[in-house]
């Protein structure tokens, strides 16, 4: 059994380096960045910068492997900013997708694979996942369901899918954002379309090896791996519920349901201890005790003035306390036991008032937390239940995207490895070193 186990955890690591950002949240999808090194707090004048590239508008992150940067755009004539409202565009927009490949150390262009992508989605600026690069091939996923699985040296594509026209899929609102998931030899899709709201491909050969669940719309919300009670268990977030299903053959265990306003469960469901937590715009949250592959009980649900309910980007869950932000915009601290708010702040995030879908991005290193707010700064800051402590910050971007016509943003989560910080916005993507001296 024990060698089964080990056997087991070696096909579902990453092939990467410690020091690798091969996914979206890093190399175990959990927002944990391990590398030592980094500096206790920036230099008189801000990070250093190693250097700065154009490039085209898209909330997709950069992935970091192996020396390689690997960042997805959308070259388009149109005035993106213009356009990103909660409408589509009229009559739809051109333009191609682009996945990139830029040298790490100098940002150069290494190869480049392009497209013909027409978007009908709101807020068009462009793909929406960070590509997973695993075992020498780059998926990338665009905003209108095109799977691209390519050689991650010289950008040949080796396979495809596309959701619409293999699955029937409808491209949601804001178009396909489930961020692909390895999963020993399988790369895992949210897609839709009937009886395939999941499906698994082989990650070599893009043949389907497994398809499953119904519902009205997709969602948004990355496929993730838990176990529970002994199991694996293959977790995902519709609109109306939480599914869990076998990964091997996509057989349901079982839901629980949970609706967030809109169609908008777009954060992967976390785990912590035997409880799982999930929230979503309108104050919807709730946290579950999980009983191995049985249905999970209800421990308590968010309302008004508890839990937290997040829109843009995955919480954290350490201890016994979910770190976070809310749909406001405000940086909370909330018990997981009873979903009690234990601090909130707009400090960290929006500054002095809360926005409407206010975003952070929070990665942990060691005992400090980095956060990347949507003004483009990178805030170093300890977090505890008591409250939080911020130790330095500094702005890396400009935020060129525009969130309700009315306030600009930059919604991209950021990549750290070889001891710095990759971040882009709609025009550039910049590194930092985060070296200590």
């Amino acid at each position: 059994m024990k060698r089964i186990l080990i056997l087991a955890s070696l096909l579902t690591a990453p092939a990467a380096r410690a020091d690798d950002w091969p996914q979206w949240m890093g190399p175990n999808r959990d927002g944990v960045w391990g590398e030592k090194g980094i500096l206790a707090k920036f230099p008189k004048g801000g990070p250093k910068e190693v250097w700065r590239t154009k490039i085209n508008g898209g909330y997709t992150g950069p992935a970091v492997v192996g020396g390689m940067v690997y960042v997805m755009d959308y070259e388009t004539k149109d005035d993106i900013r213009k356009l990103s409202n909660p409408r589509p565009p009229k009559g739809g927009l051109k333009g191609k997708e682009r996945v990139l490949c830029l040298d790490a150390k100098t940002g150069k262009e290494v190869w480049k694979h392009q497209y013909d992508c027409p978007y009908t989605v709101s807020y068009p600026a462009g793909p929406r996942c960070t590509p997973t690069v695993h075992a020498g091939k780059v998926y990338a996923l665009g905003a209108e369901g095109n799977l691209f699985c390519l050689d991650a040296k010289t950008g040949k594509e080796l396979w495809s899918k596309d959701f619409k026209k293999d699955y029937a899929a409808k491209t949601p609102l804001w178009g396909f954002t489930g961020h692909p998931l390895i999963d020993g030899k399988n790369l895992v899709c949210l897609v839709g379309g009937k009886g395939s709201l999941l499906v698994a491909f082989d990650k070599d050969t893009g043949k389907e090896v497994w398809k499953g669940l119904d519902s009205k719309d997709q969602g948004y919300c990355p496929p993730s791996l838990i176990t529970a009670g002994g199991k694996r268990q293959l977790l995902l977030w519709d609109p109306e519920k939480i599914h869990s299903v076998d990964p091997e053959t996509g057989k349901p265990y079982w839901s629980v349901a949970l609706k967030p306003h809109y169609g908008m469960s777009i954060m992967a469901p976390k785990k912590r201890g035997n409880y799982l937590y999930a929230g979503g715009i309108d104050f919807v949250s709730a946290v579950f005790a999980l009983d191995g592959v049985k249905e999970p009980k209800e421990k308590w649900r968010g309302e008004g003035d508890s839990g937290l309910s997040p829109v843009n980007a995955t919480p954290l869950l350490e201890d016994d306390t979910i770190y976070g932000v809310d749909q406001g915009g405000v940086m909370r601290a909330v018990d997981l036991a009873t979903g009690k708010r234990l601090w909130g702040t707009t400090k960290l995030t929006t500054g002095a008032k809360t926005a409407s879908s206010g975003t952070g991005f929070l990665v942990k290193n060691g005992d400090r937390h980095f956060l990347f707010n949507e003004k483009g700064e990178l805030v170093i800051v300890r977090l505890s239940r008591k409250g939080f402590e911020e130790i330095d910050r500094a702005k890396l971007l400009e935020p060129t995207g525009v969130a309700f016509g009315d306030r600009d943003v930059v919604w991209s989560h950021p990549a750290f490895a070889d001891k710095c910080v990759f971040a882009r916005n709609d025009k550039e993507i910049v590194c930092y070193s985060l070296a200590a001296e």
